[in-house]
């Protein structure tokens, strides 16, 4: 199975130390995020997780880590973009990214990191001849680090469009003329370009729309073949292993204006501030009413010789 810590917050940058802890007592409680109180228990065990996924803008605090996180096959996606603080309040400067970045790849292999450049957004003195310069720039500086760059763009959630009022998606002729330079750059620079739900009509272009953590994806960073009944996805378009997320939403503290995980400043200061390193809750600890659930788990390596699946 796969344990994804990247779709709800950034446990990387701001949690290393509670994830730590709880690689070492070897399991981890997470709350169903639209019923608060039902509770799933997940085993750490290096015996049934095939891959541990990270999603961040900031891995620096996970690097003193990484030779106890050997015992796991690791996929990394960390995201460099190119903007400022007014967008990216607490989004360490795009260089000490990259660095931490190579550091990674160095100790995992060029397989088990990917980059990811989104949102790709038009407004806040950013157009596409101006995503294009930086696109350009970064490629070149992780080239020999990765083979993979995931872009999506802008989506127009209700909470993106009271946060983020002067930005808008690129449309559909901007898309494509960031398509084709992406596309042109990441061969250059030997890295395929991926979309993450973008329409299909962006392969005609040069780009990837089969996913951007598919399946194949996932068996090359692990280094081995998986046979998985697919979890279904509740983004539409998704292709993706997405695996089962232990993060919580409302949690990060980048406070990007664009995000979709966090509803506003005041409800991630919140959580922050419940936040127990030694819990094994992201957030928070046991409330007597919590209904808890074990996962059933197994690993998805085809020496199993059988599907395997979580149910809850």
């Amino acid at each position: 199975m796969i344990i994804n810590t990247g779709c709800r917050t950034d446990i990387p940058a701001f949690y290393s130390k509670w994830f730590m802890n709880r690689i070492r007592d070897g399991y981890v409680f997470v709350r169903n995020p639209y019923y608060n109180t039902q509770v799933t228990k997940y085993s750490l065990n290096p015996e049934v997780i095939d891959c541990l996924v990270f999603g961040t803008k900031n891995p620096a605090p996970m690097i003193k880590y990484l030779d106890e996180l050997d015992k796991y096959k690791q996929l990394w996606y960390i995201t460099i973009t190119p903007y400022g603080k007014d967008i990216e309040p607490l989004v360490p400067d795009r260089l000490k990214v990259i660095e931490s970045f190579k550091k990674i790849s160095k100790h995992i292999g060029i397989n088990g990191v990917n980059w990811r450049y989104d949102p790709i957004f038009i407004g806040m003195e950013f157009d596409v001849k101006k995503h294009i310069k930086y696109f350009d720039e970064m490629a070149k500086s992780l080239k020999g680090y990765t083979k993979h760059c995931t872009i999506s763009f802008l989506d127009l959630y209700e909470k993106v469009k009271r946060n983020a009022p002067n930005i808008k998606p690129p449309t559909k002729e901007e898309q494509i003329e960031l398509a084709k330079a992406f596309s042109k750059i990441g061969k250059e620079n030997g890295i395929i370009v991926h979309s993450c739900c973008e329409k299909t009509y962006l392969v005609e272009y040069g780009i990837d729309c089969n996913g951007c953590m598919s399946q194949e994806i996932v068996e090359s960073s692990i280094g081995d073949k998986l046979n998985v009944q697919k979890i279904k996805n509740t983004r539409e378009g998704c292709n993706c292993l997405m695996g089962n997320d232990i993060g919580a939403y409302n949690s990060c503290g980048h406070l990007c204006i664009y995000c979709y995980a966090n509803t506003n400043k005041e409800a991630v200061r919140k959580n922050m501030q419940k936040h127990n390193p030694n819990s094994p809750f992201l957030i928070g600890n046991s409330m007597s009413e919590d209904e808890v659930h074990e996962a059933k788990q197994r690993s998805w390596k085809i020496e199993d010789r059988q599907i395997s699946f979580i149910e809850i």
